[in-house]
């Protein structure tokens, strides 16, 4: 088969398209030619795309969970279903009357079942891991042939009762089903559901549906099918079935090792939709009735099953069953296969059946307990005798099982049912894939699913094409379709295509049964002439249609990787410790030993070790190093590269950290009430680790030395070591112990957050419900589980937990490190570069002489032969003791011993050098690190012992450290090398030693490092080399491979150009050591077969891969001096820290997952996947990478000192700033890694993201270079599942349909790149702001004009009153003087008993800096603080009407109308009173109409009610005003009413749903505060009356009823009293006091308790000061002007109003008419009002601009004047504040003489206007018998009547003296108003007037402006 050049199939006949490519391949001149076929199904066609409209729609379906349909990622089908009754119950699980249907939660219930009816469960699409109980009339269902349903339904409902359902279609609407497609019963009852032995309600057999599946399959079965069910009937034996639902794919738990029997196990029948494989338990009385049931014709034979349980158990012959344990395995366990730990005849046999051989079961101990049957066909033959090594598999049934249920994706659509992929081409392409496969390759069941995709999408384009969703492009048409392959040509074509491979495939056809070709098979392989032969092929294909097959993988090679890949890390281990232990590997102790021409390495170990004892102490390497330290501590700055630069946070972390607080925001700002910061005071944290010693230590080092608990207030000075421990927990066995403790701080600390961050979250995945499955020596398995996900932590409120996990992380919780680049454009500059996975796969690529990424062709070749020599051995133990032999006979030959040259290889050679000679290049003795990685650790202790002994033997101990590094232990460091690291770190401590691969730093060591993976250790910068040969095949899944990669994850400096690769260091062994090595080779591989000599592997080492033959000459290890090449000159970058053991550095732990890195944690649909490689904005960063070759000679760097022999080369820690570590891999590891799939992705992208996931279905985009990591994370979402074993699996089950938990986060990122750096960071500005949010600005300025209050005569006496004496208080005189800051530009206001000494006041401030420049404080909130919409904490959910548990608060609205006088015509208020504040108003009837609102008695004394009403005006602020005073008033009850315009009511009630609100008249929605507080006093004194009338119907005297009000501003947040100790008479100078916060309930309650209180008309308090001295508080009570926070006595007050017209300066002007009326105005001094700065509304809301204008553009104060019937732009403003406005910036237009002209004010009369700083003014009255200040002996500099009324006459103005010159202002409504005023009050007696002095506000006529008129005094 081929394509065209367009990409579409050719029309020729299938048969002679396959013969043509086949010929062609056969005639093809290389020796494994790539058939026409390989190129259709294995390489990226992007013709295909093309011709599929360029739309992958088709091929982004999700399986649906269960059976094999596809739930759609496109629009669904149309069907929709009836929409439910109102009122009814929608809730998934439950029927519609709300009775529960699950099986889990009715299951052990008695169920009342009609005669003839059987219990069934039905799937819910919505609800995947549960089934729904339905009771099923069983005439309509089949019987166990799949025959003789009824048409039609007959079912009732078990939860509510109700019966006689006739329509599946109506039945499955009640019961909730919400389906998208058209109900089917065939499709949605799955199972029958029958009683166990203890009577619960459990799965039993599948429902044999006969139909549903190959409707378009009829031919008929042959002979001998059989089919295993048991009876529906409940009165039969009682079996217990369980299921564990794995959607889209069925992995089954494997088979442990059993040493007496092994079996092959048959796939379940296919008919079923890929089912659920359940267990039964069964009785071995229960009988199984066989019947027969006619499959289709794809159906193979299928195979009996002999079993033998190791205790003489009676064999038990079941047809076509499928084993699974009764319990839950462990995932290692789980659909890994049948396995045994020997081989048969040297050969690991691997059978794959036609299926891929069902290879479920369990230990053989297991195996005669639980069992289940499942419906099967055909017979397999016995297998009997020592079947050790025999592995079953279930890979490739999987593969081909997924493959079949592609066709129903496109059923959605409406497309007619399309022919699955046939068995027959499933297997075809299963053989071309295998011949295709080069001797050194393993097949992937990934690639074979793409295959077969491939080739199914191909062979129904015109289908796909029509029912594509999306619609395509044009193309060509396509061609009908090929004739398909028949069983009986199968064979024919499978040898022709297997001809062409050099007998690597050989196929096997038998005639009968399998047994025949079995039989052929071991035959062969006892011959030996299967020598040559990978994978043999056995066809049957004899009987019927149908065919049989098995594939056998018998090359060693693929057979030992392909079994070995099986193994859980667990047996992997298992296995490992056998063969040290038994001596297995002593046979190859000995074959090393044979290798060495002079006999025995040890004996030549020794003899070099006798010759060169005497020398060891004066070898001129250990002198140099002795002397550079003997340098070093004398003070001398030998080595630039020592310098340590402090810490400091990137810019990659501080963004990382907004985000995550930024997300936190999120959450807690949602309508979810799931987080409320607001209620939180501190941060604490606990940071749960791996159990890694080091990496315990590392986290310790970050935290103790990142500052963090200092600014988060957990420790108060010096943060020890000991202190730190207290926030990191190891998760191990005493970890349980320690998480009780944080949850114990968590409840009793609600006020404290708590962040729980879950280091390296996808380290353990294990479900706690099953971890006790593993050895119980591991107790730390599963912990994760048990503690992180206890529902402690998930119901607690205060704990945010920072890790990842499946479902309870929602995706948009999510957090992925950024990429540095978009759009070409640098995001986040900084002097280092990440230098990640990507970045090691572009080294490469062409254009690089030596990649970073290598792997070793000699170490391959020679583990190859040695495999082959010993196939009983692990290839781990083969791999560690080569390389072990390796870097053993390399260090022999540095030494010296160069004959041992040839029996290592180049690499290692190049390793041992420079490990041994870079000390010598600095003059401190830095040196290098060597990672060796072990992962299996009785290996690594092995070789560690080897090593050691091997380096003792040649005096090298000096010279280089070899640690053996643990996840369990700590490190052990000799005594010399930790005097070097204290030398060079400048530690004293005595007793210090190193706890972290980060102070390795500069050591020349081998670091062996063991552990099956790492655990998040960061590396120093001294890391050259990172050799992860040995990383075995358990490492192919994603997150394996990328974290072991990981450890390489290097920052190096942008400064200066890369290096390229390791051509820095020039020590390397001869030229003519790549021959040595082929003669290695040649020696080792003399067993193998001549195209094994020939293999890929060798033909590769010309290409720029292999660093075996990179064209770099080696030195003989005798010149090692200075031969090192010099990296570019010039020291360190400032501030640089890679791999340095400074904290929130790049060589943090890798505690998330994502790029580089691999799946997260569940990786299921739900899950957060990896996200492998950075996205294409990446690339950038990639070629800016530099990697021009230095020139052989450079100066040593900046700073380093000469050695006696000459300029030394530079450190090599200055290399390692600029260049990454090389890094070796195994040549599969290898290539899997550099090679690329059609997206332009990795290879590796492709594998499983985790061992603990399964793949949703096969049917499944390929992951796209394009993807960003989001992107990445939402596809594993999608297409993964997770293991039963998972924590995660059951999380779906709980019944919720949206189970994420509000409070986990996930952040992750590439290894290495600064993530524990990023969250300690967030923890810091997560506490700065929970501690902005309870903190406040307040105003904090002194009181101005302190100096013009002059000591009076008359003084408030007694100090210590509560209250102030009614006589002594009217004996104290007013202080005219306006000492409020917030008045600091407000004309100052004279009386006789002040100096006039204002000329020194400071200059006026500029309009723009009246607020920015006002001082604040920032004070913490206290528990009596008032609020604004933004807090919400329990107590006061009910108050704010927004608990939800309550229902929005229902208001209504009131009309309340008075009439008055000023105005002219009556003024009707609206009240809006919310249901629960009715009760303050009086109705003419219960919601009749307002009548007044109740006020109290006098006389009334309760200590749980404010008595006076509380007003407070507000504009603007409806989010920030300060309106919640529920911890003010600390819950008592009190009136709160808001006074609103009307146009801002919609949104006032929206946010303050449970608040009175007084909502003015349209006419004052442009005016100020005056009208607002006018109203207000207007209207209480109003109610007043009417409560006095009301009342005295009562008997109450009307002087009893109550008559203060509150007006407040709505920016008042706390309140303060002074405490003062110290004389109670005044004669006491000396007193002491301090300040204290309290309730605004105290404070009211107080003044209200005051006697004589009736007789005050205005009562405030002191504006809070921090500068506020003991003058402010001395006198407890003051007369003067009170501001911002009044108690009004609206019955005194009853003739002063307040000016309605007013903006500015209001209440100033309402204080000078309350006090010029004779009333008393009193100041509490030792109380005191703070006020919160808000930077929204109020005063600032009025902005003046031009009323006709495109843009509005403020206007300057002096526009705001102009001169009458002028054309002037007319400003949108009202007159009033254009007015005061103006005269506040340019009265001295008006007044020139009173400028600074302080001792000749200008006179007010009746009315306060604010003329500036500059100018003084003087109030008087003109009402009579006022108190005025006396002015006989003043002479003023100006007068101002504004708006003057009939009390101001001629007469009156004559009492007032004025200067020559003088200047008057009179100002009214209009000009007749004008004119009349000046003839009235003659002022032309004693004013000169001109026209063109008369001016008026600059607003229009329809605005009504203000009209004034100047003049002069004669």
């Amino acid at each position: 088969m081929g394509n065209s050049y367009a990409g579409q199939l050719k029309s020729t006949r299938f048969e002679e398209v396959l013969h043509n490519s086949i010929e062609a391949s056969l005639r093809s001149s290389s020796l494994v030619p790539r058939p026409v076929f390989s190129q259709l199904y294995l390489e990226a066609e992007q013709q295909l795309s093309a011709l599929e409209g360029g739309s992958r729609a088709d091929n982004e379906e999700e399986e649906e969970e269960g059976d094999g349909a596809l739930e759609p990622s496109c629009p669904p089908n149309p069907y929709q279903m009836h929409p439910p009754p109102e009122g009814c119950c929608t809730t998934d699980g439950f029927c519609q009357a709300g009775k529960d249907l699950r099986l889990v939660s009715i299951g052990s219930e008695p169920i009342d079942v009609p005669a003839g009816f059987l219990l069934v469960g039905a799937k819910a699409p919505s609800l995947p891991g549960h089934l729904l109980v339905c009771a099923v009339d069983r005439r309509f269902l089949p019987d166990d042939n799949g025959h003789n349903a009824l048409l039609g339904f007959s079912g009732n409902c078990v939860g509510c009762g109700k019966k006689g359902f006739c329509y599946f279609t109506e039945f499955s609407n009640h019961i909730n089903l919400k389906l998208t497609t058209q109900p089917k019963k065939q499709k949605h009852l799955k199972c029958y559901l029958v009683r166990n032995a203890q009577g619960a309600l459990t799965q039993g057999p599948l429902i044999c549906w006969k139909g549903s599946e190959f409707r378009a399959r009829q031919t008929p079965a042959g002979p001998g099918s059989s089919s295993l069910c048991p009876p529906p009937d409940s009165s039969g034996p009682p079996a217990a079935f369980s299921s564990e639902p794995s959607p889209g794919t069925t992995p089954a738990p494997p088979w442990g090792p059993s040493r007496q029997a092994r079996a092959l196990t048959p796939p379940p029948c296919p008919q079923r939709r890929a089912p659920r494989c359940s267990t039964a338990r069964t009785p071995r009385s229960s009988s199984w009735r066989r019947a027969s049931c006619r499959p289709g014709p794809a159906l193979g034979t299928r195979y009996l099953l002999k079993l033998r349980a190791p205790q003489k158990a009676p064999q038990r012959v079941v047809s076509g069953v499928s084993l699974r344990c009764g319990r839950r395995l462990p995932p290692g366990e789980r659909g890994r296969g049948l396995r045994a730990p020997g081989r048969l005849g040297g050969t690991s046999l691997r059978h794959l059946s036609r299926r891929g051989l069902w290879g479920t079961g369990v230990r053989s101990r297991q195996l005669a307990e639980n069992m289940q049957g499942q419906a099967g066909h055909g017979n397999f033959p016995y297998l009997c005798g020592n079947l050790n090594d025999v592995v079953v598999s279930p890979l490739l049934y999987t593969c081909y099982q997924n493959s079949q249920s592609i066709s129903r994706a496109y059923e959605q659509y409406g497309a007619p049912a399309m022919q699955p992929i046939s068995e027959e081409m499933q297997l075809l392409l299963t053989v071309y894939y295998l011949v295709q496969l080069a001797a050194d390759q393993v097949p992937l069941m990934e690639d074979l699913e793409q295959i077969f995709l491939r080739s199914w999408r191909e062979s129904h384009l015109t289908e796909i094409r029509q029912y594509q969703p999306a619609p395509p492009q044009p193309c060509p048409p396509a061609p009908g379709p090929a004739a398909p392959v028949t069983s009986a040509q199968l064979p024919w074509l499978a040898g022709l295509a297997a001809s062409s491979c050099n007998d690597s495939v050989h196929i096997i056809e038998c005639t009968y049964s399998l047994a025949e070709g079995l039989a052929e098979m071991f035959r062969l392989l006892v011959e030996g002439k299967l020598a040559k032969t990978n994978y043999v092929v056995i066809i049957c294909a004899c009987r019927s249609a149908a065919i049989d097959s098995c594939i056998a993988v018998t090359g060693k090679y693929q057979a030992r990787v392909l079994s070995e890949s099986l193994l859980t890390p667990a047996e992997y281990q298992k296995e490992v410790s056998y063969a040290l232990v038994t001596g297995k590997v002593d046979s190859l102790g000995a074959f090393f030993s044979t290798l060495c021409p002079e006999g025995d390495i040890d004996i030549l170990l020794d003899k070099f070790h006798q010759e060169h004892q005497g020398r060891v102490s004066s070898s001129p390497t250990a002198a140099s190093v002795t002397k550079a330290m003997s340098l070093d501590v004398g003070g001398v700055p030998a080595c630039a590269s020592s310098r340590r630069e402090p810490p400091r946070i990137r810019p990659f972390q501080l963004a990382v950290a907004q985000k995550l607080l930024s997300h936190v925001c999120s959450i807690a700002d949602s309508s979810t009430q799931n987080l409320d910061l607001g209620s939180f005071e501190k941060v604490d944290f606990l940071i749960c680790i791996p159990p890694s010693e080091v990496t315990y230590q590392q986290t310790l080092f970050h935290v103790w030395h990142s500052g963090v608990l200092l600014e988060l207030g957990l420790d108060k000075e010096h943060v020890t070591r000991q202190r730190a421990e207290q926030y990191v927990l190891k998760l191990d066995a005493e970890a349980q112990a320690r998480f009780k403790v944080f949850l114990q701080n968590s409840f009793q600390n609600p006020h404290t957050l708590f962040v729980l961050i879950h280091d390296h979250a996808h380290w353990d995945l294990v479900s706690s419900a099953v971890h006790n499955l593993y050895p119980p020596g591991d107790p730390s398995v599963g912990l994760v589980d048990r503690l992180l996900n206890c529902r402690e932590v998930k119901e607690a409120p205060n704990i945010v937990t920072l890790h990842t996990q499946h479902t309870l992380i929602s995706p948009y919780n999510e957090i992925h490190w950024p990429a540095a680049y978009s759009a070409g454009a640098d995001l986040y500059p900084e002097d280092r570069k990440y230098f990640g996975l990507s970045e090691f796969i572009e080294s490469t690529l062409s254009g690089h002489s030596l990649p970073l990424l290598r792997y070793d062709s000699s170490f391959e070749a020679m583990v190859t032969a040695l495999g082959k020599r010993f196939p009983r051995l692990h290839s781990a133990v083969i791999r560690t003791f080569v390389l072990v032999q390796h870097y053993a006979a390399a260090m022999m030959a540095v030494r010296g011993l160069s004959q041992m040259k040839n029996y290592t290889s180049v690499e290692t050679l190049e390793i041992t050098q420079n490990l041994l000679n870079a000390p010598q290049q600095c003059p401190c003795g830095h040196g290098l690190m060597v990672l060796l990685r072990v992962p299996c650790s009785p290996l690594a202790a092995v070789a560690y012992e080897r090593l050691a002994h091997v380096r003792a033997r040649l005096a090298l101990e000096q010279r280089f450290e070899i640690i053996l590094g643990g996840p369990s232990s700590g490190l052990t460091v000799g005594k010399h090398f930790v005097k070097q690291l204290k030398v060079w770190q400048n530690i004293e401590d005595a007793e210090w030693r190193p706890q972290t691969y980060l102070e390795l730093e500069g050591l020349p060591c081998i670091l062996i490092f063991s552990g099956m993976d790492p655990h998040g250790e960061s590396l120093p910068r001294s890391l050259r080399y990172c050799d992860l040969r040995l990383i075995n095949s358990s490492c192919l899944v994603r997150t394996a491979l990328e974290q072991e990669l990981g450890l390489a994850a290097y920052f190096v400096s942008s400064e200066g150009p890369l290096e390229k690769g390791p051509r820095g260091e020039g020590l390397e062994s001869d030229a003519e050591k790549p021959s040595s090595t082929d003669n290695e080779d040649e020696e080792l591989v003399t067993e193998g077969s001549a195209a094994e000599k020939r293999s890929p592997v060798k033909r590769e080492r010309s290409g720029s891969r292999d660093s075996a033959s990179s064209g770099r000459s080696s030195k003989a290890s005798g010149s090692a001096l200075g031969g090192e090449t010099a990296a570019p000159p010039g020291g360190p970058p400032q501030g640089e820290q890679t791999r340095s053991p400074q904290p929130c550095g790049p060589s943090e732990d890798t505690q998330r997952l994502r790029a580089s890195q691999g799946p997260a944690s569940a990786l299921s649909r739900h899950s957060p996947g990896p996200a492998p490689q950075p996205d294409a904005g990446r690339q950038t960063s990639q070629r800016s990478v530099q990697v021009a070759v230095p020139s052989p000679r450079r100066l040593p760097a900046a700073g380093a000192s000469s050695s006696p022999a000459g300029p030394a080369s530079p450190c090599s820690l200055a290399k390692a700033r600029r260049q990454p570590p090389v890094v070796f891999l195994p040549k599969l590891v290898y290539d899997m890694v550099t090679s690329t799939d059609s997206s332009g992705l990795p290879k590796a992208a492709s594998l499983l993201p985790a061992p603990s996931v399964v793949w949703a279905s096969s049917f499944r985009p390929l992951l796209s270079k394009t993807m960003t990591s989001t992107e990445q994370s939402l596809y594993y979402r999608q297409w993964t599942v997770p293991r039963p074993s998972h924590m995660d699996y059951g999380n779906r089950a709980e019944g919720c349909v949206d189970g994420f938990h509000p409070r986990r986060l996930l952040l992750s990122g590439p290894p290495q790149i600064g993530k524990t750096g990023a969250y300690l960071q967030f923890l810091s500005i997560l506490s700065r702001m929970l501690i902005r949010l309870t903190e406040v600005d307040v105003y904090d300025e002194e009181e101005i004009n302190v100096d013009l209050r002059e000591e009076a005569e008359w003084r408030y006496l007694q100090r210590s009153d509560p209250w102030p004496d009614l006589e002594l208080f009217r004996k104290l005189p007013f202080d005219y003087t306006v000492h409020d800051p917030k008045y600091e530009d407000a004309s100052l206001i004279c009386s006789h008993h002040q100096s006039a000494r204002g000329e020194d006041r400071a200059p006026p401030r500029k309009p723009e800096d009246l607020f920015v420049r006002r001082q604040t404080a920032r004070m913490r909130l206290s528990k009596y603080a008032a609020h604004n919409t933004y807090h919400h904490c329990e107590q006061c959910h009910q108050y704010m009407g927004f608990h939800p548990r309550y229902q929005l608060y229902e208001s209504t609205l009131h009309a309340f109308a008075f009439s008055y006088s000023m105005l002219g015509e009556e003024i009707q208020l609206h009240f809006i009173i919310p249901k629960s504040k009715e009760h303050h108003f009086v109705f003419s009837q219960p919601g009749g109409q307002l009548e007044s609102m109740r006020l109290p008695l006098v006389t009334d004394k309760s200590h749980e009610c404010i008595k006076s009403p509380t007003f407070t005006p507000t504009t603007g602020r409806h989010e920030h005003g300060l309106f919640n005073l529920y911890h003010a008033m600390d819950g008592a009850s009190h009136l709160h009413v808001l006074v609103v315009k009307e146009y801002e009511m919609p949104v006032y009630k929206k946010y303050w749903p449970n608040h009175i609100m007084l909502v003015l008249p349209s006419i004052f929605n442009s005016a100020g505060v005056g009208a607002a507080h006018f109203l207000i006093k207007e209207l209480s004194y109003h109610n007043l009356e009417l409560e006095r009338n009301r009342q005295e119907e009562l008997g109450i005297k009307p002087q009893d009823i109550w008559p203060f009000i509150v007006i407040s501003d709505d920016s008042c947040v706390m309140w303060n009293v002074v405490d003062v100790d110290g004389g109670g008479e005044r004669s006491s100078r000396e007193f002491s006091w301090s300040e204290r916060n309290v309730s605004l309930k105290h404070i009211m309650q107080h003044i209200e308790a005051a006697p004589n209180i009736t007789h005050y008309a205005l009562i405030g308090m002191r504006k809070w000061s921090s500068k506020a001295g003991g003058r402010a508080v001395r006198e407890p009570f003051s007369r003067c002007h009170v501001h911002d926070f009044i108690v009004l006595n609206v019955d005194l007050t009853q003739n002063v109003q307040y000016n309605q017209n007013r903006f500015l300066c209001d209440d100033v002007d309402f204080n000078l008419r309350v006090h010029s009326a004779g009333l008393l105005l009193c100041r509490f001094n030792r109380f005191s009002v703070m006020k919160k700065q808000i930077a929204v509304g109020g005063h600032r809301s009025f902005h003046i601009t031009a009323k006709v204008s495109d843009s509005p553009v403020a206007v300057v104060p002096a526009q705001y004047i102009c001169a009458p019937d002028s054309k002037h732009p007319a400003l949108a403003a009202p007159a009033q504040l254009l007015l005061e406005r103006f005269l506040q910036h340019h009265s001295h237009r008006f007044f020139p003489l009173s400028l600074r002209n302080h001792g000749h004010p200008v006179l007010l009369v009746d009315c306060y206007l604010n003329l500036g700083s500059q100018i003084s003014v003087c109030y008087v009255s003109s009402r009579p018998h006022s108190l005025n200040v006396s002015c006989s002996d003043s002479t003023f500099s100006g007068l101002l009547l504004y708006l003057c009324d009939s009390f101001v006459g001629a007469g009156f103005l004559k009492k007032f003296h004025f200067l020559k010159g003088a200047t008057l202002c009179v100002i009214c409504q209009d000009r007749n108003s004008l004119r009349q005023t000046v003839v009235r009050l003659e002022l032309e007696d004693e004013w000169q007037f001109r026209l063109r002095d008369e001016f008026q506000t600059a607003n229009a006529k329809e605005d009504r402006p203000l009209f004034f008129l100047t003049g002069r005094h004669i």
